[in-house]
């Protein structure tokens, strides 16, 4: 069983049911899934630079990325309806406390001034957003091979119904929060 999960069947939901009053063990917030998504807005000009950012993605994560599409076509910005413009990941089951491991454990020790997660990256309904603003804080990147730094947004979606349940349980998984 992977390290996180197996931190979580023992220590995390136990200290839930206790902090929350939970009478059922199902009731106990979970994490169901993780999304990991890099937008490459110079995909406009070079569709190359989406292959090499789902690459990089594949790396992290693990697991084969979807590339994911323009759906208006914005003058502007010269984007047509259905060019590739960025790639995404979703992570269920053990992919998914492993990443988290990572994620906390090697990759946010990594990050440059790092001082903790903002704790109001909520949305409402339990789930958490942040952002990294570059994939080299991930060691399965290798800094040589990179041909341009970009950044990432990862969404971690709990099933919980509050914002207070979902930082508790994200804490209990030792999210670094700053507040």
């Amino acid at each position: 069983m992977v390290r996180m999960r197996q931190h979580y069947a023992d220590v995390v939901k136990p200290a839930l049911m206790e902090q929350f009053g939970y009478k059922n063990p199902f009731e106990v917030p979970r994490l169901e899934k993780i999304v990991v998504n890099i937008g490459v807005g110079e995909a406009v000009q070079d569709s190359k630079k989406v292959t090499s950012a789902a690459a990089d993605l594949a790396r992290i994560t693990g697991q084969h990325p979807v590339v994911t599409r323009a759906k208006k076509s914005i003058a502007g910005f010269k984007l047509r309806e259905g060019m590739p413009i960025g790639c995404k990941v979703t992570l269920r089951r053990d992919r998914m406390y492993e990443f988290l491991d990572r994620l906390v454990t090697i990759a946010l020790p990594r990050v440059r001034d790092f001082r903790g997660l903002p704790g109001k990256s909520f949305d409402g309904r339990g789930n958490y957003a942040l952002g990294l603003k570059e994939q080299l804080v991930f060691p399965e990147i290798e800094y040589d091979q990179v041909d341009q730094v970009r950044g990432m947004d990862i969404v971690i979606c709990t099933t919980a119904k509050t914002d207070a349940e979902a930082k508790a349980l994200l804490a209990g998984l030792n999210l670094p929060f700053n507040s």
